[in-house]
């Protein structure tokens, strides 16, 4: 339990929307063969870069690469790409990176939530030293936070509502014994948060125990896009149609009712890296500077609707897809992979 963590500032901190305007995309080379296997390991690097190189037409990447990997990354990412190096255990840098926040003068933060490792359920001594190590690099104000939290466990509109998952953050494997409304005064003393909509998530099912940027985003203020399982034998199908239902009857902190858009995920999918922590949604897609970076599955229909949609919610940005497979294959997804730092 972190709550009376000492470590507290001052500044009246606020977390942009992701589709603010970025300084730059942080990401990390993270891949190993211990933890991804032989088969998938080449794939999922294949795929890192590829998202790299993608969100490097946009706007600068920084990836976090480990000294030995350091020319492997070069080849796959090419010049568009800057390599930092720094030890990592994995890929996830929206969940081991920090949470970048910044002031009414300007000064930019960087929150710090004390992975670990998804509630001790992988190796995670190098990754727990990320978050301060950008915050450096960023030349950003490190706050330690007094919870445990990922930055995939956050979704927020830029103007104080967040939506976060009680599996998540009040999970006993990360927070014990922390309640609801201290989860809330903390998240709004290092996020800058009026309202906080709570949907129920699901724990033990995945990794992360339900992360929010699996099931709802915000497009806009005031406006949400929802996954939707269409799997009745799925765990996700009931738990996402909880959610919509939740967020159909929510308002934001400014208190207008939200337009919710649901999104279905696809029925179907490639078959040669599927296995049953394969991640196959569209919800998990990444907003960078004049574009939205998103997966497709393969499944012809699926992957059109998704593309239409984020159209009609992004209208003056590129929908880009790509086949993230392996990635997919480790349980995660772009989003997954990325943390913005906004441009002050």
């Amino acid at each position: 339990m972190l709550m009376n963590d000492p470590a507290r500032d001052n500044a009246n901190w606020r977390m942009p929307d992701e589709g603010a305007p970025h300084a730059a995309t942080w990401m990390a080379f993270g891949a190993s063969a211990a933890i991804w296997g032989g088969k998938l390991l080449p794939v999922a690097r294949n795929n890192l870069a590829g998202i790299a190189k993608t969100i490097a037409a946009y706007e600068r990447v920084n990836m976090l690469v480990r000294e030995e990997d350091h020319d492997i990354a070069a080849r796959l990412c090419g010049p568009a790409v800057s390599l930092v190096v720094q030890p990592v255990d994995d890929v996830w840098m929206r969940d081991t990176g920090p949470v970048f926040v910044s002031d009414a003068s300007g000064q930019l933060g960087a929150i710090g939530f004390n992975f670990n490792g998804w509630g001790n359920k992988q190796r995670h001594a190098l990754d727990a030293a990320v978050a301060e190590r950008v915050a450096r690099a960023a030349k950003a104000v490190f706050v330690k936070a007094g919870l445990v939290l990922e930055g995939g466990g956050i979704e927020v509109d830029g103007e104080g509502t967040a939506i976060i998952t009680e599996s998540c953050v009040l999970n006993p494997n990360r927070n014990p014994g922390v309640s609801k409304d201290q989860c809330e005064a903390e998240l709004s003393r290092v996020l800058g948060l009026d309202k906080i909509i709570w949907l129920p998530g699901i724990a033990g099912k995945d990794i992360t125990d339900g992360h929010t940027d699996f099931y709802a985003r915000f497009a806009s203020p005031g406006v949400v896009v929802a996954g939707l399982e269409p799997d009745a034998s799925s765990f996700d199908h009931a738990v996402t149609k909880r959610h919509l239902e939740i967020l159909r009857g929510a308002t934001d902190a400014k208190g207008r009712r939200l337009d919710v858009v649901a999104l279905q995920g696809p029925s179907t999918w490639r078959a040669k890296y599927g296995n049953n922590d394969f991640a196959a949604g569209y919800i998990n897609f990444y907003v960078c500077n004049g574009a939205v970076i998103a997966p497709e599955f393969g499944d012809p229909a699926a992957d059109s609707n998704a593309r239409d949609k984020l159209r009609d919610l992004y209208p003056d940005r590129e929908i880009i897809q790509l086949n993230i497979d392996g990635i997919a294959a480790g349980g995660g997804g772009i989003h997954c992979t990325t943390q913005q730092q906004p441009r002050l």
